[in-house]
């Protein structure tokens, strides 16, 4: 028995899950505690209450977003991130229950913000250290599962790979399952490893012999997906099915219904459900608000400076496309003698005439971006995102430029992931404006909000002055 099920298998998850859930109290509690007692001195009875209801609300939360789920097969960043999102939601709610009541007086203020700072980034790092450990035990074989494989094809090979490299997941590779002849698996998918019967993955699934089974089989082979479906729900194996199209470059791809119908979506936004949303949007108007009161001073001399150069206004709005491909009005300061905005927008150049003295110099710096906070605050704008091209533009390289529309999957921000890897000012070649739409799409795909952090960090230091900014 000991050696059927290398260590104990099942019934650790709710065992995991105790753990996790007492584990989160401990810290929500205690880091509370410290924080008070460094402060006051003590911890009276409204920290004390304050401490029970939050977390009650952390843990209908996290319930409601599965934060105590297995995470074997998930990342650290998906784990991370969903922490981060139960904590922020949380604190959401105790501050809106402490507005209402008015009780906000009660607490030291020094004491409650370093709790809402401190205790998420506890709960993420023990999870991390647990994690690891978790993955050291399961190198040993403690707490493992078999898997098997259904289907020699190329995402086959890679879930293999997967599988084989990944050790720490504590998901051991049993072997291959195809009916296909060894020479036709030859041609297909150069490999020539030992392959066995699918009758055998069967007979081993239904004998309790293997926990996970993974039909990687192309999709037009939906009888035979069917058909072992169809046995494998007599067995108490957990099946996936790992579909080919997985294979192509997609953008949040993610199960949904239409009705009682299931889909798949291939190309959608990070931004879909109420807490990504949220959070994105809470992070946008806190940093824009913070910044335009910070700058203030600033945008008053720029656009002083934008008045006394040169005749007309000191904002010059152009329309560009937003979120999913809608026209928005995007702020500027006016750094040029004209302002185009028609069916034909030249981009400026080096020693472009059109460009002022003074705006030469807001366009280098990047001043002349910085009433674009507005549209931040507004909603037509994020912080962080793919810059908007002129309408004319995207009307220009959508047709030259693969996927180069799906970066509207995402609202247009005033700084990105494209911009702090170089690609700033004139895209005068089919290939500068590939590589920006790279890492355009490329953010969207590993969107976080520790990403957003980074590029909004080192944005700081590169990415307001550039010599290609004309």
């Amino acid at each position: 028995m000991g050696n059927e099920n290398n260590g104990m298998v099942r019934s650790h998850e709710f065992e995991l899950a105790i753990v996790y859930r007492i584990t989160d109290l401990v810290i929500i509690f205690s880091t509370l505690v410290m924080l008070a007692w460094w402060r006051t001195g003590h911890v009276d009875s409204d920290f004390q209450q304050l401490a029970i209801g939050l977390g009650i609300v952390y843990l209908i939360v996290a319930e409601s977003f599965t934060l105590y789920r297995s995470w074997r097969i998930a990342s650290v960043k998906q784990q991370a991130n969903t922490t981060l999102s139960v904590w922020l939601v949380t604190a959401a709610v105790i501050l809106a229950i402490n507005y209402f009541l008015k009780a906000s007086d009660n607490y030291s203020r020094i004491v409650f913000a370093g709790w809402l700072v401190i205790t998420p980034m506890l709960l993420i790092v023990w999870r991390i250290v647990f994690r690891e450990i978790l993955g050291l035990l399961r190198k040993t074989g403690y707490n493992t599962r078999k898997a098997i494989i259904i289907g020699v094809s190329e995402t086959g090979l890679r879930l293999q790979k997967e599988l084989t490299e990944n050790a720490d997941l504590g998901i051991v590779f049993k072997g291959f399952f195809d009916d296909r002849d060894a020479l036709r698996l030859s041609d297909d998918t150069q490999y020539s490893g030992k392959v066995r019967p699918v009758y055998q993955a069967l007979e081993l699934a239904k004998r309790a012999k293997v926990d996970h089974v993974y039909i990687a089989l192309p999709m037009h082979a939906k009888s035979r997906i069917s058909s072992y479906l169809k046995q494998l729900s007599d067995t108490t194996c957990t099946t996936f099915i790992v579909p080919d199209f997985f294979t192509y470059n997609l953008i949040h791809s993610r199960w949904s219904s239409l009705g009682n119908i299931q889909t798949v979506s291939v190309f959608d936004s990070p931004f879909r459900g109420f807490t990504s949303v949220m959070v994105k949007r809470l992070q946008d108007i806190f940093l824009a608000s913070v910044i335009i009161t910070l700058i203030s001073p600033l945008l008053l001399a720029v656009g002083l400076g934008v008045k006394l150069s040169s005749a007309g206004p000191v904002i010059f709005k152009q329309d560009r496309y937003g979120l999913d491909g809608k026209r928005i009005r995007v702020w500027k300061f006016r750094s040029m003698k004209v302002m185009e905005n028609g069916g034909k927008v030249t981009q400026a150049t080096q020693n472009d005439p059109r460009v002022t003295r003074f705006g030469a110099f807001i366009r280098r710096t990047s001043l002349d971006e910085l009433p674009q906070f507005f549209n931040v605050l507004m909603g037509s704008m994020s912080i962080v995102g793919p810059r908007p091209h002129a309408v004319a533009h995207n009307e220009e390289y959508r047709h030259v430029v693969d996927r180069y529309m799906l970066r509207h999957k995402v609202k247009p921000g005033i700084t990105g992931w494209a911009q702090i890897n170089g690609c700033r000012g004139e895209t005068d070649t089919l290939d500068k404006m590939e590589r920006r739409i790279a890492y355009d799409l490329e953010y969207i795909q590993a969107w976080s909000l520790w990403m957003d952090v980074k590029i909004v960090f080192l944005t700081i230091f590169k990415g307001f002055v550039n010599k290609a900014a004309y």
